[in-house]
């Protein structure tokens, strides 16, 4: 899967999860995915991008479109140096929440992508790769 293009996007304020959903939906509409799946993305990347400005202060998200055989999509990498995550199993069930929310953002970004992988460990920081494919 090599990427087209990308960009990469600083996650220090909600205005930069903002930017990231603009940015994402821009290779969305570039790519003719439909507008559901735009929006299931830019949900998405909103919960992953406001977990890092809730725990870890600061990442990045890269954006990528992907190409994989005759498929298309867009690749989302967000990166943070954080806490890390204790438990990540606990962390994918609905309703956890180690900082007062809902406990939805990682199990609903799942949810509404078409990949989902996490690689995290305590005090070394998190790692979330997101793609959603053109239909």
């Amino acid at each position: 899967m090599a990427p087209e293009q990308a960009e990469r996007i600083a996650i220090e304020s909600d205005a930069d999860v903002v930017t990231a959903r603009q940015r994402a939906r821009a290779l969305a509409v570039g790519l003719e995915m439909p507008t559901t799946d735009q929006t299931l993305l830019a949900t998405a990347i909103s919960e992953i991008a406001r977990n890092i400005t809730a725990y870890a202060q600061r990442g990045e998200l890269r954006l990528d479109v992907i190409h994989d055989g005759g498929r298309r999509g867009i690749r989302v990498v967000a990166v943070d140096e954080g806490p890390g995550i204790d438990d990540v199993e606990r962390a994918l069930t609905d309703g956890y929440t180690t900082g007062g929310g809902l406990g939805l953002g990682l199990p609903g970004a799942r949810r509404l992508v078409d990949e989902f992988d996490i690689q995290t460990a305590p005090g070394e920081g998190t790692r979330v790769t997101l793609i959603k494919w053109t239909r």
